[in-house]
């Protein structure tokens, strides 16, 4: 899960650069585009936000995925060392 969720904050990183580099283009000038920078530039940051927002989710679950893994390794552990 926490791999889909890295690849996800790249795209919405992606996408955050690409509206920022919107805003600092021509592309107002075109028929029929939204030609706003302020609108560029608030979606930019956030698409950003929320970029690192996942990312953190990502980071947490792939922690608690090895917490978890690990405890499992430690039972496991437990259970075939014999007690003296």
């Amino acid at each position: 899960m926490g791999r889909n969720l890295y690849i996800l904050a790249a795209t919405l990183g992606f996408l955050a650069l690409v509206s920022v580099g919107l805003s600092f283009t021509n592309v107002a000038q075109q028929p029929g585009s939204p030609g706003d920078v302020a609108l560029w530039r608030t979606t930019a940051i956030g698409l950003l936000c929320l970029a690192l927002i996942v990312a953190l989710a990502g980071i947490f679950s792939s922690l608690f995925e090895q917490a978890e893994r690990r405890a499992t390794e430690d039972r496991a552990e437990k259970r075939r060392r014999p007690r003296s």
